[in-house]
């Protein structure tokens, strides 16, 4: 029998992500109190994050003490120096893959989730983003609108703090936005080239501060934020939302709690959450009086799918059949090339905020000649990054020579390059899904998901516009394109599945119970004191990436269930 607590608490929030993380922030500042599921551990900044650490001072400069490590089999996915943020592949806890389908399931075990690492890229959605179906005919539209959701996108953007400047671009709706920082040199000639090409390319729009917010000193440029941050100038929900919440004596953390099911009681509510002690593998439960999945989007649907009861054969919350379906990632395809106006410029400081410092909003909305549905931004590198494992490897496997020869081709090269990535939308297909799989377990005797996975022909027309366009913008820096030709088919172009770490969708709002789980306020139609709170209740997948959503959604949620457990509802 598994150890259950006598005591009902308040609220369980599950997941300690940017969802969670709101939700545990909103819900204790209103005096409520909270417990929090984490299935990692606590994170500590001061040991976990690396921003300052140079590769001289660790073993093997950051490769791993073994050889085959240099081979992509390294324990670290993004690299020894990133944050600690997660894997595609954890021991013990497999996922399946349809045979027709690629997919690659990216998860975080640690509080705060991917927002220790993340890109920290925050975009709002559009108007029409809310409206697909009334805008274009395709998708479904969302309960909300973005006026619903602007005030609580005016939230998340002053309290995380975000830069950024006002364009009156639809595409891309102005905000709450914190000074921008100035252009480095490639992003000054990226510019002038896309004015030849008549594309905007309009300060980026990030989560890092350039002054003070609650508490939270500005950035100081390193340029390391996948690293972390210790000063937490780069947003993260365990340092500005988590960390916080504690010092209030309102919030109770557990973790290396892996969430196993939901428990209801004969009405059908939630009376508890069933976990696996991970440390000691027992089974234990705790009580509570309302619960809030914020696991990520397939995490999430997992625990409603295993939450089975003579009640709810289906899975929990799952009278629509909707739980686990509308998969989607955002779509992912780059092209980089060499420019000879950057080559063996002065050395000079150019690290800034991490990531970008501009970037190409989506420009053709209206434009009816392109056989793609909705579109993309992109997303810009380039500069003097900080040399590691692997930044010469070309130099080194296409010069002829070694030495003094050598050395000057890599200092030639040293910060010649410029890179474009597109992100783009995903239209919702019946092909992408996860379910249970019928036979799979993990370690902890917790059934497992399988994936399936498919692009349509919307994406892969995507994908090839994004070859011409970033090829042709290197060629307006005056470069030649370095990436390959563009394959004969699309499919061996464009990102795999779940690999831009975007998932959202398989648990989605709706005002019709028999259409979707949950209600305008994320809020279960068959479950009255269960709510989700990460992109699973997302109708779309715009171009634009999701945290600032996921945020901006959640504060709503939480306001709401506060609100409905003062009046006695919940």
């Amino acid at each position: 029998m598994p150890e259950s607590a006598p005591d009902v608490h308040d609220v369980v929030v599950i997941g300690s992500g940017a969802g969670g993380g709101t939700v545990v922030k909103v819900l204790t500042d209103l005096g409520i109190k909270v417990t929090l599921l984490e299935a990692g551990p606590m994170l500590n900044p001061a040991k976990d994050f690396k921003e300052h650490v140079w590769p001289y001072q660790v073993d093997h400069r950051g490769a791993g003490p073994h050889a085959e490590l240099y081979f992509g089999k390294s324990p670290w996915p993004f690299g020894y120096f990133e944050a600690p943020n997660g894997y595609w592949k954890i021991e013990g806890e497999p996922y399946t893959v349809a045979p027709d389908s690629k997919f690659g399931w990216f998860r975080s075990r640690i509080i705060g989730g991917r927002t220790n690492h993340y890109g920290r890229i925050s975009l709002r959605f559009s108007d029409y983003d809310f409206k697909p179906y009334s805008f274009d005919g395709l998708g479904t539209d969302w309960p909300i609108t973005y006026d619903e959701m602007s005030p609580y996108y005016d939230k998340a953007e002053e309290f995380i703090g975000v830069t950024g400047t006002h364009q009156g671009l639809r595409t891309a709706p102005d905000g709450k936005f914190l000074p921008p920082i100035a252009p480095r040199v490639h992003e000054t000639l990226v510019q002038k080239a896309c004015q030849k090409l008549s594309i905007p390319c309009v300060p980026s729009r990030m989560a890092m501060l350039t002054k003070p917010v609650h508490g939270r000193a500005a950035c100081h440029y390193c340029g390391q934020c996948g690293r972390g941050c210790q000063t937490a100038s780069a947003f993260s929900s365990s340092q500005a939302m988590i960390f916080p919440a504690m010092k209030t004596g309102k919030l109770n953390i557990i973790t290396h709690a892996m969430a196993r099911e939901l428990i209801t009681d004969d009405s059908g509510r939630v009376k508890a959450v069933s976990y696996v002690d991970k440390n000691s593998r027992t089974e234990k439960q705790i009580r509570c009086r309302a619960v809030v999945v914020a696991a990520s989007a397939c995490e999430s649907a997992r625990l409603l799918l295993n939450s089975k009861s003579s009640r709810f054969s289906n899975g929990l919350a799952n009278e629509s059949g909707m739980v686990g379906r509308n998969l989607t990632d955002t779509t992912g395809y780059g092209v980089g090339g060499y420019i000879p106006a950057l080559a063996n410029l002065p050395r000079h400081n150019c690290d800034g905020i991490g990531g970008m410092h501009v970037y190409i909003p989506w420009w053709l909305l209206d434009d009816k000649s392109k056989d793609f549905p909705r579109g993309y931004h992109v997303e810009i590198g380039g500069g003097f990054g900080m040399p590691g494992l692997g930044s010469f490897h070309g130099a080194c496997a296409h010069h002829e020579g070694y030495g003094n020869s050598l050395k000057s081709a890599i200092r030639e090269q040293y910060g010649a390059y410029v890179h474009f990535e597109g992100r783009g939308e995903m239209i919702p297909n019946a092909n992408s899904y996860c379910e249970i799989d019928p036979s799979v377990v993990d370690q902890w005797g917790i059934p497992v998901l399988r994936f399936h996975f498919r692009w349509s022909e919307y994406e892969l027309n995507q994908v090839r516009h994004m070859d011409k366009t970033f090829r042709s913008l290197v060629e307006a820096l005056g470069g030649k394109p370095a990436s390959r030709p563009f394959p004969e088919r699309a499919v061996d172009a464009i990102s795999t599945g779940g690999e831009i770490i975007h998932e959202a969708g398989t648990i989605r709002m709706g005002d019709e119970r028999t259409e979707a789980p949950l209600n305008r306020y994320c809020q279960a139609h068959d479950v009255k004191n269960l709510f989700v709170a990460d992109a699973a209740p997302f109708l779309g997948n715009p171009d634009k990436n999701v945290t600032l959503s996921i945020v901006a959604l959640a504060w709503r949620t939480a306001e709401y269930m506060a609100e409905e457990m003062r009046k006695g509802n919940v």
